[in-house]
């Protein structure tokens, strides 16, 4: 029953929540297709190794790997520093970008337990996104020797500079139309149940027997006009009628 009771909660106020998710759902296409400004990311990445020689040969020890593995915490936090973007800023004046900016575009990241970091840098240009990606993984390996005292930096590869038609990574239309029809669906329905709950006016029969818990004896329908009028009893017609008789004489013998 309680089932029952909430199906007809949502479909007594079906044509408010239809509405409310149609205006959502406009409201997200309108802003995705026409007031969005596209962004572009670009990405490079780095790989954090040292090896040792032995007898002329490169030799991976695993307490380096590990050693590795705890400093690239810290070369994320240099990569972000002002004292690598300053560099980045003057190095490359083409850029057109100023320090705090590249601070504020770029993000550092890496997997667990791998020596890879990977730089990615967002920009609405997707030519200037890949050349200050690029710009600062050169910085970092340079000035990673002269801060940490060790050369164990190298650049696995940079971000391509000639893609033709870079995707943008904030304009997924379908998506963001997906995320507006459910989100605005459950707000409707929300507010349909909470209008129902505010709503204390007694409507049915089931309203009657739950706020007075006694049974009905009657019920009186709902009429309008049309139904007075139909089922209003006909006046009688009065009919006057005469009669004329003749009459005839007979004498009395």
């Amino acid at each position: 029953m309680e089932l029952k009771e909430y199906i007809q909660i949502v479909m007594k106020r079906k044509w408010l929540i239809v509405a409310i998710v149609l205006i959502a759902c406009i409201l997200s296409g309108i802003k995705g297709f026409f007031y969005t400004t596209p962004v572009y990311s670009a990405s490079a990445k780095l790989v954090v190794n040292q090896s040792y020689e032995y007898n002329g040969i490169s030799m991976l020890d695993y307490n380096l790997i590990q050693t590795n593995l705890m400093v690239i915490n810290s070369y994320k936090e240099i990569i972000k520093s002002k004292a690598i973007m300053d560099k980045v800023a003057s190095a490359y004046p083409d850029l057109g970008l100023t320090s705090d900016q590249l601070i504020s575009g770029v993000s550092v990241s890496s997997s667990n337990e791998s020596q890879i970091m990977d730089i990615t840098f967002a920009s609405t240009s997707y030519q200037q996104a890949a050349k200050a990606v690029n710009s600062i993984a050169k910085i970092f390996k340079g000035q990673n020797p002269s801060i940490m005292k060790v050369d164990n930096v190298t650049v696995l590869n940079e971000a391509n500079l000639n893609v033709s038609n870079p995707h943008p990574i904030n304009m997924d239309p379908i998506s963001s139309l997906m995320i507006s029809f459910i989100v605005s669906a459950m707000l409707a329905i929300g507010l349909a149940f909470l209008l129902d709950y505010m709503d204390d006016t007694i409507k049915t029969e089931r309203d009657v027997e739950k706020a007075l818990e006694l049974p009905m004896l009657t019920l009186i329908t709902k009429m309008d006009r049309s139904d007075l009028k139909r089922k209003r009893p006909s006046k009688p017609q009065s009919h006057t009628s005469a009669q004329v008789g003749e009459s005839t004489y007979v004498p009395a013998k």
